[in-house]
């Protein structure tokens, strides 16, 4: 009877044992896709890496860990996991497609198509499946099949605006020039405020030399998104094919000051100053080409042109020896060589140039033809393609490799993969350790009351306010799991201190581990009741928990629903809001808390009471760019037009340059 009775304990203990995996196995698998949620693709590996430690049977683990490193352009080690995925269930759609993408960016492009047709198998009417099958076709240039791929999708899905121009650009590539017009014509029938639609009409009326409707597509691209480098260095070469040279320099200089690494920018605007006589400006362009490429063989013989005609002789002759040294049958660099080597008094080097460059035109007089390739008659048009090699064509300007149409980028969709810009809200306020960079300087966000525990031995790092988080390195999430380990020391010493409990539910926070942080900051408000700081980081973590539920109710496809669901299924916003309204009872004159509780309101669609909240802020701080924003998108959605555009106006005078692109749109939403 003992024995049995034994026995029955220890199956009970297994039992109990194997449930208690089951839970922290699915917990863990939670906060590995909070942080692959939330772009902290370092950590979530770390999390997926004990869901397989320890399951290593489910499919799930390897598919989100592939990619997380697909995201981190680990293709080698995200194919290997998503193989893992389909061989532990080979009947998921998005792991062949995700493997497919892998496989694109591998140049495997025969795998990726066989993926993309079994993703297709499990979901046939899924066009963005279409579309990568027939990029595969695109890269191998196999326009018929693309064109085919892409006609099938646009069957099923007749208002895809990308299927209109992929279809654009492969009749492009097919010499199908009426195809290519009706297409894009369709594109801007289902997307007119696309900035996209307006850039490949444009570069089709080139192809045709209809350069002022390629001006005005353009303007109408710059005007739908003026804050795309890419806009304006587009517009510069059509107002140069008209031309426009003053006007091609203004959008030169307003994309370089966007973006001040564009290899295109520079060399373009280095050539037109060239031809206007700015030479010491265009000296500078060519230097920064040169930083940024310092094998560009064509605008070092450009830079030596210009060190010749400013009197830098030693400056020009060590620029075209480097040019001769890469084309040694460069006859025009052997002759500009010449006559600078003249011009320091070298004649010995001056002379030895000369003479080769005799021979050169007795070979050419006698029909030696092996001199070079390079001697071959090029055709004079007015640009050149940047992988263009003839250093003959160092005076034209330069054009991307595929100007009609774009290349289209092989993107898994879902929120961490989104690459289009949406229209929402600026983020909450978040009290964190960590900023992203920015490349203009914002408003700097203070509070004093947060100064001073800053000063203080409570916390163990810099606390800082921000809505511009950023994802944590692998040092750093190291850190802050030892910084658990080191705060439960603490906590267990210091019961009935707030402080390790704080820097402990700040730790659980950063490695997203978002129940065990609500848990610590709810003990911290039991210990001390009425401090402010634990209200304001508990409502972010609410606030988190419910992206990620909502990430995860909007559908299978991009995410599989889990267990998450039922742990936050008591979580809504007027939590978060009551955690708020706290901090606005204790201390009235803390700003952000105003326009945290704005945005919970917005997402309540209360946006009259939204209103009220920003204006409050903005009350309290009158250069608060955030609040303008926002609280101009809750006017745009109540139907005040006019009234957003002009709050959106402000915040993007206050520094919020994004604002300017919103504004563009919807002023041409009441066209």
């Amino acid at each position: 009877m003992i024995k049995k009775r034994n026995g029955l304990f220890l199956l009970m203990l297994f039992v109990f044992c194997c449930l208690r995996a089951q839970i922290n196995t699915d917990y863990v698998m939670i906060i590995g896709r909070n942080a692959l949620y939330f772009e902290d693709y370092v950590l979530s590996i770390q999390y997926f890496n004990k869901v397989i430690g320890a399951k290593p049977y489910l499919y799930e683990p390897y598919f989100f860990r592939g990619l997380a490193k697909y995201n981190l352009d680990d293709f080698t080690g995200a194919e290997k996991d998503l193989t893992s995925a389909i061989d532990r269930n080979p009947y998921v759609s998005r792991s062949y497609q995700l493997r497919g993408l892998t496989r694109a960016n591998l140049e495997k492009y025969k795998d990726a198509e066989s993926d993309f047709r079994m993703a297709i198998k499990y979901d046939p009417q899924n066009p963005v499946l279409w579309q990568n099958l027939a990029v595969t076709a695109v890269k191998c240039e196999e326009w018929d099949r693309a064109a085919s791929v892409i006609d099938s999708m646009l069957q099923f899905s007749p208002r895809n605006t990308d299927g209109y121009l992929m279809r654009t650009h492969v009749a492009v590539k097919q010499g199908d020039s009426i195809t290519a017009h009706r297409m894009i014509e369709e594109a801007v029938k289902c997307d007119k405020y696309s900035p996209e639609v307006y850039t490949t009409r444009a570069m089709l009326h080139v192809e045709n030399e209809r350069y002022e409707d390629a001006e005005n597509d353009m303007n109408r691209a710059v005007d739908l998104m003026p804050g795309d480098a890419s806009h304006y260095i587009n517009r510069a070469l059509i107002r140069y094919y008209r031309n426009n040279l003053r006007g091609a320099m203004e959008d030169y200089d307003i994309a370089l000051y966007i973006d001040p690494k564009s290899f295109t920018g520079h060399y373009n605007r280095g050539l037109l100053r060239m031809q206007v006589g700015d030479d010491n400006r265009a000296i500078e362009d060519f230097d920064k080409i040169l930083e940024i490429d310092p094998d560009n063989t064509m605008a070092r013989f450009n830079r030596g042109l210009l060190r010749d005609n400013t009197g830098d002789y030693n400056g020009a002759i060590e620029d075209y020896t480097r040019v001769i040294n890469d084309y040694p049958n460069f006859e025009y660099g052997y002759q500009c060589r010449a006559a600078v080597r003249r011009k320091v008094g070298d004649n010995k080097g001056a002379d030895a140039d000369e003479v080769w460059l005799l021979k050169r035109q007795m070979q050419s007089y006698n029909g030696n033809q092996n001199a070079d390739k390079d001697t071959a008659k090029v055709k004079e048009d007015k640009v050149r393609k940047r992988s263009d090699r003839n250093v003959r064509n160092y005076h034209k300007m330069v054009v991307s490799d595929d100007a009609v149409g774009k290349q289209y980028a092989t993107v898994y969709r879902g929120k961490v993969q989104n690459r289009k810009v949406y229209v929402e809200l600026e983020p909450m306020f978040a009290l964190t350790y960590y900023e992203q960079p920015q490349e203009i300087n914002e408003q700097t966000h203070y509070y004093k009351a947060i100064e001073d525990l800053n000063k203080s031995e409570y916390m163990p790092y810099t606390l800082l306010l921000t809505n511009k988080e950023r994802a944590l390195s692998k040092i750093e999430v190291d850190r802050h799991f030892s910084d658990v380990d080191v705060q439960s020391k603490n906590i267990v010493e210091n019961e009935n201190d707030l402080y390790p409990r704080l820097a402990r539910a700040l730790d659980y926070y950063l490695v997203q581990d978002f129940d065990a942080s609500i848990n610590d900051l709810n003990i911290a408000l039991t210990l001390e009741g009425d401090v402010w700081i634990v209200y304001l980081v508990r409502a972010l973590v609410r606030y988190k928990q419910l992206e990620i539920m909502q990430m995860n109710r909007a559908g299978e496809d991009e995410f599989a629903k889990s267990n998450s669901d039922k742990s936050l299924s008591n979580i809504n916003y007027k939590l978060v809001k009551s955690d708020l309204d706290k901090i606005i009872d204790i201390v009235p004159d803390f700003v952000y808390a105003y326009y945290n509780r704005g945005n919970v309101f917005c997402k309540l669609s209360d946006y009259k009471s939204a209103i009220v909240d920003y204006t409050k802020a903005i009350e309290l701080n009158s250069e608060f760019a955030e609040a303008y924003y926002n609280r101009g998108l809750a006017k745009i959605y109540l139907g005040d037009t006019e009234k957003g555009i002009s709050d959106l106006s402000k915040a993007g005078e206050l520094g919020l340059y994004s604002a300017y692109n919103v504004i563009k749109r919807f002023k041409n939403s009441d066209e």
